[in-house]
């Protein structure tokens, strides 16, 4: 069946104040809407048209050629958006704070500490030139983190999103700029920094586990 927009799991204020309303109206409501639009468009007519979205981006290179960039930029936006939703939360429903159980005890592993991990994050969502995204992934049963450029995915591998990028997503950061402008303007470590305040560790908890198998 088609890609198809999520409704989110929380109120469009729920986030306030790290992020505010009206962000998250147009992002959820026109970028991400776009993305599944021109994503549908791009594979009706094909067999690709009726695939799980995580399917089809991790396939790319089966796709015709003339429909390749449309489903990488869009199908990939699709789900790396459905996927930034549901890691975040309100602090009053379990937003914020830190991870737990064998989450907490994977990331003290991979990076030394939680303080050491959200640096190393942080740091790498800063640096991420342009447009793209941070990225927490399971990666031969480990945790590392890495960072797309675009709409890319990790689930694309390395031959599409680049050296060293693969793995299976269990926490992702948006950092274009419409996800921030309009309460950070220019101030992109300050939208990163208030938006540890909204993950979701749960579900990123969730995610993992399911990665881990």
């Amino acid at each position: 069946m088609p890609l198809t927009l999520p409704n989110l799991p929380y109120a469009l204020n729920a986030l306030e104040p790290h992020i505010d309303a009206r962000t998250m109206e147009i992002h959820s409501q026109k970028h991400h809407a776009a993305y599944v639009t021109n994503a549908n468009n791009a594979l009706a007519g094909t067999p690709w048209a009726d695939k799980a979205p995580e399917e089809i981006i991790a396939s790319l290179a089966a796709l015709p050629e003339d429909k390749r960039a449309a489903v990488r930029n869009n199908a990939g936006g699709h789900v790396n958006h459905a996927l930034f939703w549901s890691v975040m939360a309100p602090p009053a429903h379990g937003g914020g704070g830190a991870p737990a159980g064998a989450l907490a005890e994977a990331i003290a592993k991979a990076f030394g500490s939680f303080d050491s991990f959200k640096a190393q994050f942080a740091d790498a969502a800063v640096k991420r030139f342009g447009s793209g995204w941070a990225w927490l992934v399971v990666k031969n049963k480990a945790l590392a983190i890495v960072s797309t450029a675009n709409q890319d995915n990790p689930l694309m591998g390395e031959a599409v999103a680049g050296s060293g990028v693969s793995g299976t997503p269990v926490l992702g950061l948006d950092v274009w700029e419409h996800a921030y402008y309009l309460t950070y303007q220019n101030r992109r470590a300050d939208y990163i920094a208030a938006w540890w305040g909204v993950v979701h560790w749960a579900e990123v908890a969730r995610r993992f586990q399911a990665a881990m198998g």
